[in-house]
Protein backbone atom coordinates (compact mmCIF):
# COMPACT_ATOMS: atom_id res chain seq x y z
CA UNK A 1 0.00 0.00 0.00
CA UNK A 2 1.11 3.04 -0.73
CA UNK A 3 1.67 5.13 2.31
CA UNK A 4 3.24 8.69 1.22
CA UNK A 5 0.95 11.75 0.68
CA UNK A 6 -0.75 12.85 -2.56
CA UNK A 7 -1.36 16.23 -2.99
CA UNK A 8 -5.15 16.48 -5.06
CA UNK A 9 -7.33 19.24 -5.84
CA UNK A 10 -10.92 19.45 -3.92
CA UNK A 11 -12.59 18.34 -7.22
CA UNK A 12 -10.77 15.17 -7.63
CA UNK A 13 -11.29 13.69 -4.24
CA UNK A 14 -14.91 15.08 -3.78
CA UNK A 15 -18.18 16.08 -6.00
CA UNK A 16 -18.69 19.45 -5.90
CA UNK A 17 -21.81 20.69 -4.94
CA UNK A 18 -23.38 24.33 -5.11
CA UNK A 19 -26.58 24.46 -3.87
CA UNK A 20 -28.91 27.11 -4.44
CA UNK A 21 -31.78 26.64 -2.12
CA UNK A 22 -33.34 29.25 -0.88
CA UNK A 23 -35.38 29.89 2.73
CA UNK A 24 -38.65 30.62 0.92
CA UNK A 25 -41.49 28.26 1.92
CA UNK A 26 -43.91 27.66 -1.24
CA UNK A 27 -47.58 26.34 -1.27
CA UNK A 28 -46.77 24.39 -4.23
CA UNK A 29 -43.44 22.76 -2.82
CA UNK A 30 -42.84 19.86 -0.55
CA UNK A 31 -41.58 20.46 3.02
CA UNK A 32 -38.04 19.99 4.01
CA UNK A 33 -35.39 21.28 6.65
CA UNK A 34 -32.50 23.74 6.02
CA UNK A 35 -28.76 23.81 6.90
CA UNK A 36 -27.89 27.48 6.49
CA UNK A 37 -24.95 29.40 6.52
CA UNK A 38 -25.11 30.00 10.09
CA UNK A 39 -25.57 26.27 11.00
CA UNK A 40 -22.51 25.38 8.86
CA UNK A 41 -20.19 28.51 10.24
CA UNK A 42 -20.99 28.10 13.80
CA UNK A 43 -20.72 24.30 13.85
CA UNK A 44 -17.89 22.21 13.27
CA UNK A 45 -19.84 19.01 13.03
CA UNK A 46 -23.76 18.69 11.76
CA UNK A 47 -26.03 16.03 13.39
CA UNK A 48 -29.75 15.18 12.84
CA UNK A 49 -30.53 16.42 16.55
CA UNK A 50 -29.91 19.85 16.20
CA UNK A 51 -32.45 22.25 15.22
CA UNK A 52 -32.89 23.32 11.32
CA UNK A 53 -35.34 26.09 9.38
CA UNK A 54 -37.71 24.95 8.16
CA UNK A 55 -38.67 25.52 4.33
CA UNK A 56 -39.90 24.17 1.08
CA UNK A 57 -38.14 22.65 -2.00
CA UNK A 58 -39.02 21.33 -5.52
CA UNK A 59 -38.28 17.64 -5.46
CA UNK A 60 -36.02 18.06 -7.60
CA UNK A 61 -33.80 19.93 -5.42
CA UNK A 62 -34.86 17.30 -2.52
CA UNK A 63 -33.00 14.74 -5.03
CA UNK A 64 -30.08 17.10 -5.54
CA UNK A 65 -29.23 18.73 -2.45
CA UNK A 66 -29.97 16.75 0.28
CA UNK A 67 -27.26 15.68 2.65
CA UNK A 68 -26.01 12.74 4.15
CA UNK A 69 -23.44 11.68 6.75
CA UNK A 70 -19.90 12.02 5.48
CA UNK A 71 -20.57 14.79 3.37
CA UNK A 72 -17.95 17.95 3.88
CA UNK A 73 -20.28 21.58 3.61
CA UNK A 74 -18.41 24.93 3.43
CA UNK A 75 -19.33 28.56 3.24
CA UNK A 76 -19.15 29.47 -0.67
CA UNK A 77 -19.69 33.29 -0.35
CA UNK A 78 -18.37 35.67 2.51
CA UNK A 79 -17.85 39.55 3.17
CA UNK A 80 -14.39 39.13 2.97
CA UNK A 81 -11.89 37.07 1.70
CA UNK A 82 -10.11 35.80 4.48
CA UNK A 83 -13.54 34.49 5.54
CA UNK A 84 -14.66 32.03 3.10
CA UNK A 85 -14.40 28.15 2.72
CA UNK A 86 -15.30 27.96 6.44
CA UNK A 87 -16.12 23.71 6.81
CA UNK A 88 -18.20 21.68 8.95
CA UNK A 89 -18.67 17.56 8.93
CA UNK A 90 -22.30 15.85 8.59
CA UNK A 91 -22.29 13.36 11.13
CA UNK A 92 -25.75 12.59 10.89
CA UNK A 93 -29.14 13.85 9.05
CA UNK A 94 -32.70 13.91 8.84
CA UNK A 95 -34.99 13.22 6.13
CA UNK A 96 -35.16 16.03 3.72
CA UNK A 97 -32.45 17.80 5.22
CA UNK A 98 -31.67 20.18 2.27
CA UNK A 99 -27.63 22.11 2.31
CA UNK A 100 -28.87 25.91 1.70
CA UNK A 101 -27.56 28.62 -0.67
CA UNK A 102 -24.24 29.99 -0.29
CA UNK A 103 -22.84 26.91 0.80
CA UNK A 104 -21.58 23.84 -1.29
CA UNK A 105 -21.76 20.35 -0.70
CA UNK A 106 -18.24 18.12 -0.90
CA UNK A 107 -19.34 14.95 -0.96
CA UNK A 108 -16.01 12.83 -0.26
CA UNK A 109 -14.93 9.99 -2.93
CA UNK A 110 -13.73 6.32 -2.70
CA UNK A 111 -11.04 6.28 -0.03
CA UNK A 112 -11.62 10.01 1.40
CA UNK A 113 -12.36 10.02 4.90
CA UNK A 114 -15.45 13.45 5.44
CA UNK A 115 -14.08 14.17 8.88
CA UNK A 116 -10.42 13.98 7.81
CA UNK A 117 -11.50 16.32 4.79
CA UNK A 118 -13.43 18.79 7.30
CA UNK A 119 -10.28 18.88 9.29
CA UNK A 120 -7.42 19.69 5.97
CA UNK A 121 -10.51 22.35 4.86
CA UNK A 122 -9.60 23.96 8.07
CA UNK A 123 -5.29 24.17 7.93
CA UNK A 124 -3.98 27.17 7.33
CA UNK A 125 -2.59 26.81 4.14
CA UNK A 126 -6.19 26.04 2.63
CA UNK A 127 -8.16 29.29 3.93
CA UNK A 128 -4.44 31.17 2.32
CA UNK A 129 -5.52 29.13 -0.86
CA UNK A 130 -9.13 30.32 -0.87
CA UNK A 131 -8.01 33.98 0.02
CA UNK A 132 -6.19 33.78 -3.36
CA UNK A 133 -8.67 32.33 -5.51
CA UNK A 134 -11.83 33.99 -4.15
CA UNK A 135 -13.60 36.25 -6.30
CA UNK A 136 -14.95 39.63 -5.61
CA UNK A 137 -14.92 43.11 -5.13
CA UNK A 138 -17.59 43.36 -2.02
CA UNK A 139 -18.44 39.94 -1.77
CA UNK A 140 -16.71 37.23 -2.12
CA UNK A 141 -17.27 33.87 -3.88
CA UNK A 142 -15.50 30.56 -4.27
CA UNK A 143 -16.14 29.21 -8.02
CA UNK A 144 -16.22 26.15 -9.88
CA UNK A 145 -11.97 26.78 -10.90
CA UNK A 146 -11.19 27.32 -7.10
CA UNK A 147 -11.68 23.90 -6.32
CA UNK A 148 -9.67 22.44 -9.27
CA UNK A 149 -6.55 25.08 -8.24
CA UNK A 150 -7.20 24.30 -4.18
CA UNK A 151 -5.02 20.93 -3.15
CA UNK A 152 -5.54 18.72 -0.66
CA UNK A 153 -2.26 16.56 1.04
CA UNK A 154 -4.03 13.04 1.59
CA UNK A 155 -2.43 10.45 3.16
CA UNK A 156 -3.87 6.95 2.97
CA UNK A 157 -7.13 6.23 4.03
CA UNK A 158 -6.76 4.49 7.27
CA UNK A 159 -4.42 7.19 8.38
CA UNK A 160 -6.83 9.83 7.50
CA UNK A 161 -9.10 8.01 9.45
CA UNK A 162 -6.70 7.54 13.04
CA UNK A 163 -6.03 11.81 12.72
CA UNK A 164 -9.46 12.82 12.46
CA UNK A 165 -9.92 10.19 15.48
CA UNK A 166 -7.04 12.24 17.11
CA UNK A 167 -8.13 15.79 16.02
CA UNK A 168 -11.51 14.79 17.38
CA UNK A 169 -10.80 13.68 20.91
CA UNK A 170 -9.48 17.46 21.14
CA UNK A 171 -13.19 18.79 19.61
CA UNK A 172 -14.41 17.28 21.68
CA UNK A 173 -12.66 18.79 24.68
CA UNK A 174 -12.89 21.60 23.78
CA UNK A 175 -16.95 22.07 23.30
CA UNK A 176 -17.15 19.99 27.05
CA UNK A 177 -15.09 22.44 28.51
CA UNK A 178 -16.85 25.49 26.41
CA UNK A 179 -20.56 23.95 27.92
CA UNK A 180 -19.33 24.35 31.17
CA UNK A 181 -18.08 28.19 30.35
CA UNK A 182 -21.24 28.32 29.44
CA UNK A 183 -22.83 27.04 32.40
CA UNK A 184 -20.92 28.86 34.25
CA UNK A 185 -21.73 31.75 32.68
CA UNK A 186 -25.82 30.99 33.70
CA UNK A 187 -24.71 30.47 37.44
CA UNK A 188 -22.70 33.77 37.56
CA UNK A 189 -25.79 35.44 36.51
CA UNK A 190 -28.01 33.54 38.79
CA UNK A 191 -25.63 34.61 41.76
CA UNK A 192 -25.75 38.34 40.83
CA UNK A 193 -29.61 37.88 40.92
CA UNK A 194 -30.14 36.58 44.04
CA UNK A 195 -27.24 37.78 46.23
CA UNK A 196 -27.78 41.65 44.81
CA UNK A 197 -30.71 41.95 42.41
CA UNK A 198 -33.52 40.61 44.89
CA UNK A 199 -32.48 41.63 47.86
CA UNK A 200 -32.07 45.08 46.36
CA UNK A 201 -35.55 45.26 44.59
CA UNK A 202 -37.23 43.68 47.85
CA UNK A 203 -35.84 46.26 49.84
CA UNK A 204 -33.34 44.26 52.52
CA UNK A 205 -30.86 47.06 52.11
CA UNK A 206 -31.05 50.73 52.60
CA UNK A 207 -30.26 53.12 50.08
CA UNK A 208 -27.66 55.94 50.24
CA UNK A 209 -26.45 58.21 47.28
CA UNK A 210 -23.30 57.25 45.94
CA UNK A 211 -21.62 60.40 47.02
CA UNK A 212 -21.38 59.61 50.65
CA UNK A 213 -19.40 56.48 49.52
CA UNK A 214 -17.25 58.06 46.89
CA UNK A 215 -14.98 60.58 45.98
CA UNK A 216 -13.63 61.61 42.48
CA UNK A 217 -9.99 60.82 41.82
CA UNK A 218 -8.97 63.83 39.43
CA UNK A 219 -4.81 63.43 39.66
CA UNK A 220 -3.29 63.52 35.76
CA UNK A 221 -0.86 61.48 34.58
CA UNK A 222 3.02 60.61 35.60
CA UNK A 223 5.99 59.61 33.25
CA UNK A 224 6.53 56.30 35.08
CA UNK A 225 2.51 54.95 34.99
CA UNK A 226 1.72 52.92 32.08
CA UNK A 227 -1.60 53.19 29.86
CA UNK A 228 -4.37 50.53 30.61
CA UNK A 229 -7.25 50.34 28.72
CA UNK A 230 -10.74 49.56 30.73
CA UNK A 231 -13.06 47.36 28.97
CA UNK A 232 -16.89 47.88 30.39
CA UNK A 233 -19.15 45.60 30.53
CA UNK A 234 -16.29 43.26 32.16
CA UNK A 235 -14.90 44.60 34.63
CA UNK A 236 -11.60 44.66 33.24
CA UNK A 237 -8.76 46.44 32.60
CA UNK A 238 -5.27 45.94 31.32
CA UNK A 239 -2.09 47.41 30.02
CA UNK A 240 -2.60 48.97 26.90
CA UNK A 241 0.34 47.00 25.36
CA UNK A 242 -1.14 45.51 21.82
CA UNK A 243 0.40 45.93 18.42
CA UNK A 244 -2.81 47.97 17.44
CA UNK A 245 -2.40 51.22 16.67
CA UNK A 246 -2.86 53.79 19.30
CA UNK A 247 -5.44 56.33 18.31
CA UNK A 248 -5.23 58.28 21.03
CA UNK A 249 -3.95 61.71 21.79
CA UNK A 250 -0.34 61.97 21.64
CA UNK A 251 -0.68 64.76 24.42
CA UNK A 252 -1.45 62.46 27.55
CA UNK A 253 -0.81 65.50 30.03
CA UNK A 254 -4.51 65.39 31.20
CA UNK A 255 -4.43 61.36 31.30
CA UNK A 256 -6.38 60.52 34.47
CA UNK A 257 -4.42 58.47 37.24
CA UNK A 258 -6.67 54.66 38.66
CA UNK A 259 -5.33 53.03 40.99
CA UNK A 260 -5.70 49.81 42.38
CA UNK A 261 -9.85 49.27 43.88
CA UNK A 262 -10.70 52.39 41.79
CA UNK A 263 -14.18 52.41 39.37
CA UNK A 264 -14.04 53.66 36.19
CA UNK A 265 -16.35 54.34 33.27
CA UNK A 266 -16.96 56.22 30.31
CA UNK A 267 -18.34 59.65 30.76
CA UNK A 268 -19.71 59.57 27.23
CA UNK A 269 -21.04 56.78 26.89
CA UNK A 270 -22.79 55.39 29.67
CA UNK A 271 -25.30 52.83 27.51
CA UNK A 272 -21.89 50.52 28.20
CA UNK A 273 -22.53 50.87 32.24
CA UNK A 274 -20.24 51.56 34.83
CA UNK A 275 -18.29 48.79 35.45
CA UNK A 276 -14.37 49.16 35.42
CA UNK A 277 -12.44 48.12 37.95
CA UNK A 278 -9.04 48.22 38.75
CA UNK A 279 -6.37 45.92 39.16
CA UNK A 280 -3.48 47.95 38.24
CA UNK A 281 -1.85 51.54 38.50
CA UNK A 282 -1.76 53.36 35.75
CA UNK A 283 -3.39 56.20 32.95
CA UNK A 284 -6.54 56.17 31.41
CA UNK A 285 -8.01 58.19 28.83
CA UNK A 286 -10.01 61.49 30.27
CA UNK A 287 -12.65 60.38 28.74
CA UNK A 288 -12.95 58.14 31.58
CA UNK A 289 -14.21 59.46 35.05
CA UNK A 290 -12.50 57.85 38.31
CA UNK A 291 -14.42 57.30 41.94
CA UNK A 292 -12.29 56.38 44.50
CA UNK A 293 -14.87 53.90 47.18
CA UNK A 294 -14.97 55.10 50.49
CA UNK A 295 -13.69 52.81 54.04
CA UNK A 296 -17.69 52.01 53.85
CA UNK A 297 -18.03 50.46 50.42
CA UNK A 298 -16.15 47.27 49.35
CA UNK A 299 -15.25 48.31 45.71
CA UNK A 300 -15.89 44.09 44.36
CA UNK A 301 -19.54 44.62 45.43
CA UNK A 302 -19.66 48.10 43.80
CA UNK A 303 -18.26 46.88 40.55
CA UNK A 304 -20.51 43.60 40.55
CA UNK A 305 -23.37 46.02 41.63
CA UNK A 306 -23.41 48.37 39.20
CA UNK A 307 -23.73 45.65 36.32
CA UNK A 308 -27.17 45.09 37.18
CA UNK A 309 -29.75 46.40 34.63
CA UNK A 310 -31.79 48.54 37.36
CA UNK A 311 -28.69 50.08 38.50
CA UNK A 312 -27.32 50.94 35.13
CA UNK A 313 -31.34 52.09 34.46
CA UNK A 314 -30.54 54.55 37.49
CA UNK A 315 -27.20 55.93 36.29
CA UNK A 316 -29.51 56.46 32.38
CA UNK A 317 -31.68 58.52 34.72
CA UNK A 318 -29.03 61.28 35.56
CA UNK A 319 -26.94 60.93 32.26
CA UNK A 320 -27.60 64.40 29.81
CA UNK A 321 -27.31 63.66 25.95
CA UNK A 322 -29.70 64.08 22.89
CA UNK A 323 -29.13 60.18 21.94
CA UNK A 324 -28.82 57.00 23.97
CA UNK A 325 -25.43 56.32 22.78
CA UNK A 326 -23.91 59.61 23.84
CA UNK A 327 -25.35 60.25 27.09
CA UNK A 328 -22.93 61.73 29.14
CA UNK A 329 -22.95 61.31 33.06
CA UNK A 330 -20.57 63.63 34.52
CA UNK A 331 -19.54 63.19 38.24
CA UNK A 332 -22.03 65.64 40.03
CA UNK A 333 -24.61 63.61 38.33
CA UNK A 334 -23.26 60.22 39.52
CA UNK A 335 -23.42 61.32 43.23
CA UNK A 336 -27.13 61.65 43.17
CA UNK A 337 -27.64 58.26 42.32
CA UNK A 338 -29.23 56.21 44.94
CA UNK A 339 -27.70 52.53 45.54
CA UNK A 340 -27.92 49.02 48.23
CA UNK A 341 -26.02 49.60 50.54
CA UNK A 342 -25.19 46.13 52.69
CA UNK A 343 -23.24 45.78 55.91
CA UNK A 344 -19.62 45.71 54.71
CA UNK A 345 -19.26 42.33 56.01
CA UNK A 346 -21.58 41.23 53.70
CA UNK A 347 -20.34 42.96 50.50
CA UNK A 348 -17.40 41.31 50.67
CA UNK A 349 -19.10 37.81 51.31
CA UNK A 350 -21.10 38.47 47.81
CA UNK A 351 -18.09 40.12 46.09
CA UNK A 352 -16.28 36.33 46.94
CA UNK A 353 -18.78 34.59 45.97
CA UNK A 354 -19.12 36.07 42.44
CA UNK A 355 -15.17 36.69 42.49
CA UNK A 356 -15.21 33.26 42.36
CA UNK A 357 -17.09 32.06 39.79
CA UNK A 358 -15.76 34.70 37.71
CA UNK A 359 -12.33 33.26 38.06
CA UNK A 360 -13.49 29.44 37.44
CA UNK A 361 -14.90 31.01 34.08
CA UNK A 362 -11.63 32.72 33.55
CA UNK A 363 -9.71 29.11 34.28
CA UNK A 364 -11.91 27.51 31.93
CA UNK A 365 -11.57 30.25 29.20
CA UNK A 366 -7.86 29.57 29.33
CA UNK A 367 -8.07 25.67 29.08
CA UNK A 368 -10.05 26.17 26.32
CA UNK A 369 -7.43 28.34 24.66
CA UNK A 370 -4.71 25.80 25.46
CA UNK A 371 -6.06 22.75 23.78
CA UNK A 372 -7.59 25.23 20.72
CA UNK A 373 -3.54 25.67 20.72
CA UNK A 374 -2.66 22.51 21.18
CA UNK A 375 -5.21 21.09 18.20
CA UNK A 376 -3.50 23.75 15.99
CA UNK A 377 -0.38 22.36 16.83
CA UNK A 378 -1.55 18.87 16.12
CA UNK A 379 -3.23 20.23 12.69
CA UNK A 380 0.18 21.49 11.27
CA UNK A 381 2.10 18.12 12.44
CA UNK A 382 -0.24 15.50 11.17
CA UNK A 383 -2.14 17.28 8.03
CA UNK A 384 1.47 18.29 6.45
CA UNK A 385 3.11 14.51 6.86
CA UNK A 386 5.44 16.15 9.37
CA UNK A 387 4.15 13.43 12.24
CA UNK A 388 2.82 9.93 11.04
CA UNK A 389 0.63 7.63 12.90
CA UNK A 390 2.31 4.92 14.57
CA UNK A 391 2.35 1.73 12.44
CA UNK A 392 0.67 -0.19 15.24
CA UNK A 393 -2.39 1.91 15.10
CA UNK A 394 -2.36 2.09 11.74
CA UNK A 395 -3.29 -1.76 11.77
CA UNK A 396 -6.03 -1.31 13.66
CA UNK A 397 -8.01 0.96 10.90
CA UNK A 398 -6.47 -1.16 8.53
CA UNK A 399 -8.28 -4.12 9.60
CA UNK A 400 -11.72 -2.16 10.46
Amino acid sequence: MNNTYQLKPISEIAKVITSPVDKKSLHDELPVFLCNYTDVYYNSVISKDMDFMGATAKQSEIDRFSLKPEDVVITKDSESADDIGISTYIESVKDNLLCGYHLTILRPKKNIDGRFLSYALGHPRIGYDFYRYANGITRFGLTAETYKKVKILLPPLPEQKAIADLLSTWDEAIEKTERLIQAKKKQFQRFLHDLIYIPSVNGKWKEVRTKSLFKERRETRRDDLPLLSITNGEGVIHRDDTNRKDTSNNDKSKYLRICPADIGYNTMRMWQGVSALSALEGIVSPAYTICIPGEKLFPQFAAYLFKIPFMIHRFYRYSQGLTSDTWNLKYTNFCEVKMPFPPLPEQKQIAETLSTAQQEIGLLKQLTEKYKAQKRGLMQKLLTGNWRIKPEILNKYKEA
